[in-house]
């Protein structure tokens, strides 16, 4: 007798996104080989697309050209009528809602791999949006265990008041990658590595669930966003003091109340205060200057997934 589980609609259309941001090469890079030459991510019964999101920035190697296309994925930006007068970003955003999604519509994809390149010192990073998704735990565990002894985190970005409208969201099944440390318009033989075997991993845990295994339940350990740090600023909004040697690098460590995270030119050295231990994540990243983030604060979490497997099976 087969234990209970979640029975899950087979996973049919999987859209890889490259090149959200014009300068995370490594995205770039995979995505367009794969157009070229997609043998390695096909599987049987699956449709596997690769897709250049943001050819624009790609070509000039920069994040965005008017704005954050992975931050204009919501409902009024979407919604805006078609208009040249409208952000470049913005017009991408409805080209790709309407390529790949919208959101439960027939015709949407089941899952999205959107591939970036952090600057800060993250390793091997899958993005959860739902902590009661239980077949993106699931899956996320296969990644896991499939990638061991190498390290792969999860960040949960799940929160009331930090909405994130981002460029996977149009799919039933987000994932986000993130691959670092790697600076902006650069490529890195070991971070191209990591992130194509994330892939790998990813598409094989589809092909054995739509060929009818069962994954038994499980248990991720997560690190669920709690708030975003501002560097400290002088009265005209500079910044003033910059992440601390003992931060720098430390993404998932643990960072203790008394422990410093800046450093001002004087030599002053600011703690991070509060009461309680957590784990930065995105520290020093390049493109969050102009987002005013130094870092941000997580919590280490367990979640848990039911046994899940194909419902034609």
């Amino acid at each position: 007798m087969t234990s209970c589980h979640v029975a899950e609609d087979p996973i049919k259309k999987v859209a890889i996104f490259g090149g959200t941001h014009g300068n995370e090469l490594t995205g770039i890079f995979l995505v367009k080989h794969w157009l070229e030459n997609s043998t390695e991510i096909q599987r049987r019964g699956l449709e596997v697309k690769p897709f250049i999101t943001n050819p624009r920035a790609v070509k000039k190697c920069t994040r965005y050209i008017d704005c954050d296309l992975n931050r204009v994925f919501d409902p009024e930006n979407l919604g805006k009528k078609k208009s040249e007068d409208l952000p470049y970003e913005v017009r991408k955003a409805q080209e790709i809602n309407h390529l790949f999604g919208p959101i439960d519509s027939e015709d949407s994809y089941d899952i999205i791999f959107d591939l970036h390149n952090t600057t800060s010192n993250m390793g091997c990073t899958l993005i959860l949006e739902d902590s009661r998704n239980d077949f993106l735990i699931q899956m996320f565990h296969y990644i896991k265990m499939s990638l061991a002894p190498l390290p792969c985190y999860v960040y949960l970005i799940e929160h009331p008041s930090l909405k994130y409208a981002t460029t996977r969201s149009i799919a039933k099944y987000p994932v986000g990658i993130e691959v670092g440390p790697q600076p902006q318009g650069v490529l890195r033989a070991d971070i191209l590595d990591q992130m194509r075997k994330m892939i790998k991993h990813a598409l094989d845990f589809i092909h054995n669930f739509n060929e009818g295994k069962e994954f038994p339940p499980c248990a991720i350990e997560v690190y669920k966003i709690m708030e975003k740090v501002d560097y400290p600023r002088n009265e005209s909004g500079e910044i003033a003091a910059v992440i601390h040697p003992k931060l720098q690098d430390q993404d998932w460590k643990p960072l203790h109340p008394e422990d410093p995270v800046f450093l001002t030119l004087d030599g002053k050295t600011i703690s991070l205060g509060g009461d309680q231990t957590v784990y930065p994540v995105f520290v020093n990243e390049a493109a969050y200057y102009e987002k005013k983030e130094a870092f941000a604060k997580t919590t280490k979490l367990t979640l848990n997934a039911k046994s899940i497997r194909s419902s034609l099976h």
